[in-house]
């Protein structure tokens, strides 16, 4: 082998690792806002789905695997060009009124998306026997904790390793042996479920949409891509980044429908993930029924987190706050106050006596399914603006159609749940 050759390899190697060095230094904004958009929520939603149509809908998941990355790659894309958040450019772009109203829809819904993660350790705490009147204030507590290190590496550490447990529902998932074959061919081939066209077929596909791609996702991605300070020459690896997160955030949801599945095929009931979690004792034992109930925390701390960031974030930029989890607690303090009192008031709430905590779970995310619509329209003007990121960066044509596509398909989707709203009878019921 020539002295020529050998050198060229060296060189190539040394390449790669840098790449990789590099990737892993920039990684972490799109894997971390993909596993946590699987959410309590998103577990709710998808398991419901699981137990109510077995996997009739599992379609719909690779279908939302392409949307979900595009509509991330273009807020990376934003936050890497601009060095801004999402909420801080429309107000600059289009005024004060619609940055605000943007903002006063991101927090509404935020907040119930919170709302729904602390009813989620609820559930878990309950069927755990646990207190909740001392499980959820430690939440809040460790939840606050989490985000006032005064260093945003530390915070991003910590919240991957929360991700990568996620690595269990997979485990899970083959526990309770899915019907492979059935399952395969349900993913590429949409139908309909057996009892048809039904209200609750629509409100559940709405749903599933809502918690695959929903509004804080965007505020929080673009706002963390500009915290962690990621530039031009970064952004190849942060559409990798979010690619891979994309992949991972829908083969985790095909794992959760599955194990709603499970009690599809046995004629089980379903109430809630925590209700699941006993029903399937018989397939995975006292300490896998317990595994649902930790993810499920874990799902629920991660969606808190990265929402109520996403909140704190956004309204940080629209009034000119310093906003960064670079800064320690006393050098931010706004922008730490809201974050923790977004925290603390959704955990009051569930505790709560009474709360119809699975209703707000599941009606959340067709809300979120509603709000999206108007945001990514902002979202398509911003990434047309050549003025302000040049040709480079700004949308291709084929961008733009994917980009009205998703738009087209998220409003008529909203104006489906409407009809079903005000016409009751729009669609039949189940048989």
């Amino acid at each position: 082998m020539s002295f020529a050759t050998t050198t060229r390899r060296a060189v190539q190697r040394g390449g790669f690792r840098r790449r990789l060095l590099h990737f892993l230094v920039v990684a972490g904004p799109g894997l971390i806002v993909m596993v946590a958009d699987n959410d309590a929520g998103a577990v709710s939603t998808y398991t419901q789905s699981g137990a109510e149509y077995g996997t009739a809908l599992l379609w719909l998941l690779p279908l939302l695997l392409p949307m979900t990355y595009f509509v991330q790659e273009m807020v990376a894309r934003l936050g890497i060009v601009t060095g801004e958040g999402l909420a801080a450019l429309i107000h600059h772009r289009f005024g004060a009124w619609w940055g605000r109203f943007t903002l006063a829809d991101l927090l509404v819904v935020n907040f119930l998306t919170l709302v729904t993660e602390f009813a989620a350790v609820a559930m878990a705490a309950r069927q755990l026997g646990l207190p909740q009147g001392v499980v959820i204030p430690l939440s809040a507590i460790g939840l606050i904790l989490l985000v006032g290190t005064g260093s945003y590496r530390r915070w991003e550490r910590l919240t991957l390793g929360l991700c990568g447990l996620n690595i269990a529902w997979f485990v899970l998932a083959a526990l309770v042996h899915p019907h492979w074959d059935s399952a395969l061919a349900d993913s590429v081939r949409p139908r309909l479920p057996a009892s048809g066209l039904t209200g609750n077929l629509m409100f559940m596909v709405i749903a599933i949409v809502g918690t695959t791609i929903a509004p804080w996702q965007l505020f929080f991605q673009q706002s963390c891509v500009a915290d962690k300070r990621l530039r031009f020459a970064d952004l190849k690896a942060a559409r990798i980044d979010t690619v891979i997160g994309a992949i991972a955030v829908i083969a985790i949801a095909a794992c959760m429908m599955f194990l709603g599945d499970a009690l599809h095929r046995g004629a089980l009931p379903y109430q809630d993930p925590a209700q699941m979690a006993a029903a399937l004792v018989p397939d995975l034992g006292h300490a896998g029924a317990a595994l649902i109930l930790l993810l499920l925390c874990n799902a629920a701390l991660l969606g808190a987190t990265a929402v109520s960031l996403s909140s704190a974030w956004a309204w940080g930029e629209v009034m000119g706050w310093r906003n960064t989890l670079q800064a320690k607690v006393s050098e931010a303090p706004q922008f730490y106050a809201l974050y923790a009192l977004c925290v603390a008031a959704a955990a009051g709430v569930v505790l709560i006596p009474h709360a119809p905590l699975q209703v707000i779970v599941l009606a959340v995310q067709v809300l979120s399914g509603v709000v999206l619509p108007p945001v990514l329209v902002f979202l398509h003007l911003l990434v047309n603006d050549r003025e302000m990121l040049g040709e480079r960066f700004a949308n291709r044509p084929w961008n733009n159609w994917v980009n009205l596509a998703v738009i087209a398909i998220l409003f008529a989707l909203s104006a489906v749940l409407a009809a079903q709203v005000l016409v009751p009878g729009f669609f039949p019921s189940a048989v």
